[in-house]
């Protein structure tokens, strides 16, 4: 693998690992970058190592919540299965259904129709409004303050927000943790469970598309995928740790006006290349 590309791997490791978990839309971002330094791959690598490269991501959030989200325990005198963590898994899938079931079955009808410039820009301002809307100047209470208070209702209501993000350019983590709110978390809870949610939904993802791509790597491509993974694990868990660190003082409105201007530097760029 020659050395510009692997600065090319580094910076969209590093992008993925910022833009995946905060509330910006990694997507739009991937777009841009690809217009400035496009890697010499297959296109259908292109298309698997964008997604592939999440599972990186995913990592840290396994590493940051080990304790939280593992639902075993081998100490003695403690009961092997912890209801609790287990209750919360059941939670998390319960919210991944409505998302696979449209998801599934519509990806590439979704890519043909809304994998543009176009769409992308008005799901950035769309969504940038709608956090400025969600944050406007009143005092807000949330009745839930932990991620292990979320009902099976709220659950199953982030899962169906989450149906939004299929649509380039809304952001996952945007439109779960804007679901998790108007059902009633508080910022943290609502940031702290779009992580959990993220785990299954990209592992499914992932797993759909290295069996479609079929494993076929050269030794350059696996190179490549490794080397973007392990950039977007270590920049994932400096991200995770500062939005989480950022929710508890901050409402969202820096993201929603970044998210506007980013949707008009976007539908900008293009129209005027």
């Amino acid at each position: 693998m020659a050395f510009g590309e692997i600065i090319k791997v580094i910076l969209i490791g590093v992008v993925e690992g910022i833009t995946e978990w905060l509330p910006v839309s990694s997507t739009g971002h991937m777009i841009l970058l690809n217009e400035w330094i496009q890697l010499q791959v297959s296109k259908a690598f292109w298309d698997m190592f964008l997604v592939v490269i999440q599972l990186g991501a995913i990592l840290a959030v396994v590493v940051i919540f080990w304790r939280r989200i593992f639902p075993f325990s081998f100490r003695k005198g403690t009961s092997f299965i912890k209801k609790d963590i287990m209750t919360l898994w059941g939670k998390i899938l319960l919210a991944t259904i409505p998302a696979a079931l449209v998801g599934i079955p519509l990806e590439d009808w979704m890519d043909a129709h809304f994998y543009n410039y176009k769409a992308v820009s008005v799901a950035l301002i769309a969504y940038g409004i709608w956090f400025l809307f969600l944050e406007r100047g009143r005092v807000r209470t949330f009745p839930i303050q932990k991620v292990q208070d979320i009902t099976w209702k709220a659950a199953l209501g982030i899962g169906l927000f989450q149906i939004l993000a299929l649509i380039p350019g809304t952001s996952r983590s945007g439109s779960t943790i804007i679901g998790g709110m108007l059902l009633g978390a508080s910022r943290p809870a609502a940031a702290e469970f779009t992580f959990y949610l993220a785990i299954p939904v990209m592992m499914g993802a992932s797993l759909l598309k290295l069996l479609q791509f079929g494993f076929a790597f050269t030794g350059a491509e696996l190179a490549m995928l490794l080397l973007g993974m392990a950039v977007a694990f270590l920049v994932s868990m400096g991200a995770i740790r500062f939005l989480m660190r950022y929710v508890r003082s901050h409402d969202f409105r820096v993201f929603g006006y970044y998210r506007i201007l980013l949707g008009l530097a976007v539908l900008g760029y293009f129209l005027l290349a």
